[in-house]
């Protein structure tokens, strides 16, 4: 089966073409940065404008650099959620309508499911059972996976998901949107011992997050050691910036422990944004090789939103025979745990 995914979840366009036997054809992203960075996030109206603006062009781009024809589609999978509501409703009406105008089955596809699975387009791929750290700027949540559909969520961000965090974070320390890389790279001049943050509700049980505090706390320190043009010198804030990230990822490191032990299992799977901070990953890597576990992640590109885990995920339910009628349905809000469970364990591709 050959599935057109398309991902307009918020401010990246993103296309890709899956074969459930030859593994992805082809990828493209459109991504809106430049047009959000003025206004140091995203803008919900013009995004969705922009999507409008991309999204067949981009369509026609991935089928001829695939070598591939629209009547050589056999469906489409697009994202139906959670997400922005305008956002959503470009990305299901065209998939719909390309759907209907090829004459093939679409399906509406849970972002966040897209994201838990993007590993699965590796060549490794992890095996179920496993722990998911799901992690974006949208979504801190610690799932368990027994199979597609199969989730337990098993603790989640109170308040401010860390990507979110990440960007707050950096517009104290006047950098550019969106801050999550921005602050990785400043980071890495800080002095470490500078300064110590918090790691938010680490010192009581539970599996779930905050980070509101700590951003509090970042708020607090910019400001005690700010200069007459409201900012600390820059050494000061690249310690700032070290802190800051060790804190998170310390933070979501501990938490990740915890669930393996919870759950008795050995395998973790970081998706999202976040997951291509090079620090996460090196601390999460050293901590699970300690425990005799193993620690899985989607190659950088498909860290952040893209159409390839769309098509993927979409590719695995078309597969099992679920199908969406001609009506557009979009959850701006949707839990992970309502999905249908897909029974076996699909083949990976790359």
């Amino acid at each position: 089966m050959r599935v057109l995914g398309i991902e307009t979840s918020c401010d990246e366009t993103g296309l890709a073409l899956y074969d459930s036997e030859r593994g992805l054809l082809g990828h493209c992203l459109y991504s809106q940065v430049k047009l959000h960075a003025e206004y140091g996030g995203v803008v919900p109206e013009l995004a969705s404008r922009d999507h409008v603006r991309k999204l067949l062009p981009l369509v026609k781009r991935l089928l001829s650099e695939a070598g591939s024809e629209a009547n050589e589609v056999d469906a489409v999978a697009y994202t139906a959620g959670p997400g922005l509501i305008g956002a959503l409703m470009v990305g299901a009406c065209a998939g719909r309508a390309l759907a209907y105008a090829w004459d093939v089955p679409a399906i509406g596809v849970h972002h966040m499911e897209g994201h838990l699975l993007a590993p699965m387009l590796e060549a490794q791929p992890p095996a179920f059972p496993f722990v998911a750290l799901l992690v974006s700027g949208g979504h801190t949540q610690l799932v368990r996976v027994d199979g597609i559909g199969v989730y337990e969520l098993l603790g989640e961000s109170l308040d401010d998901a860390a990507g979110e965090a990440f960007d707050k974070a950096a517009k104290m320390l006047d950098l550019d949107y969106p801050g999550g890389p921005h602050i990785a790279r400043l980071a890495q001049q800080g002095a470490a011992g500078r300064f110590v943050f918090p790691r938010p509700m680490t010192d009581r049980p539970g599996l779930d997050f905050s980070f509101s505090g700590l951003k509090t706390f970042t708020l607090n320190t910019v400001a005690e050691h700010a200069g007459a043009d409201g900012l600390p010198d820059q050494q000061t804030c690249a310690d700032i910036a070290h802190a800051f990230q060790e804190a998170v990822v310390q933070t979501l490191a501990i938490k990740c422990r915890r669930a393996l032990e919870q759950t008795g299992l050995s395998t973790l799977i970081i998706a999202g944004g976040v997951s291509a901070n090079v620090r996460l990953r090196a601390v999460l890597e050293a901590a699970l090789a300690k425990a005799g576990g193993r620690v899985y992640y989607a190659r950088q590109e498909f860290c952040t939103d893209n159409g390839a885990m769309i098509a993927y995920a979409g590719c695995q339910r078309l597969l099992a025979g679920q199908r969406d009628d001609l009506g557009v349905t979009v959850k701006p809000r949707w839990s992970l745990e309502s999905l249908p469970a897909l029974t076996g364990t699909p083949a990976a591709s790359s």
